[in-house]
């Protein structure tokens, strides 16, 4: 390999290093399909290189992660920042839209005074539920029992 082609491999790997720092982990339940059908959304609308995403039930949950738990996670999702500091649930929200193109002022929302308590109960309550509700809105739906499995 010529010297300007090894400085060249360098360089792009070091971008990649940096890339990396600036994502953000979304660990997120696959076998739901809203929280699947949610990421999917994301995906289309983040800023490039916003996001990795990794299923609750992703084997390197534990060795990347090892202070998220898997029932933990399945309770609700989890953003991990590029810090390493961990976002659960509702406080992830603003900070997912803050990483999405088009959505970026819905993060402003989340300000308003009583946000926080609201974002709070609607997620807790739908985060309980959601199997049920995929039910509802996704023929065949989901078995509630199926959701706990590795892959």
């Amino acid at each position: 390999m010529k010297k300007g082609s090894t400085e060249a491999l360098e360089e792009t790997m070091q971008e990649s290093k940096t890339e990396d720092k600036k994502r953000a982990t979304l660990i997120y339940d696959r076998s739901c399909p809203i929280c699947s059908g949610t990421v999917e959304w994301i995906e289309q609308n983040e800023q490039e290189g916003a996001f990795e995403m990794m299923p609750c039930q992703s084997d390197s949950l534990g060795s990347r992660y090892a202070n998220i738990g898997f029932e933990e996670c399945m309770r609700a999702m989890q953003l991990v920042l590029p810090d390493g500091h961990v976002l659960v649930g509702e406080q992830a929200l603003p900070e997912i839209f803050k990483r999405l193109r088009r959505y970026r002022a819905v993060a402003l929302a989340f300000k308003l005074p009583g946000a926080e308590t609201l974002s709070r109960i609607l997620y807790r309550w739908f985060a309980l539920r959601r199997y049920s509700i995929a039910r509802i809105f996704f023929r065949g739906g989901t078995d509630r029992h199926t959701h706990h499995k590795r892959t």
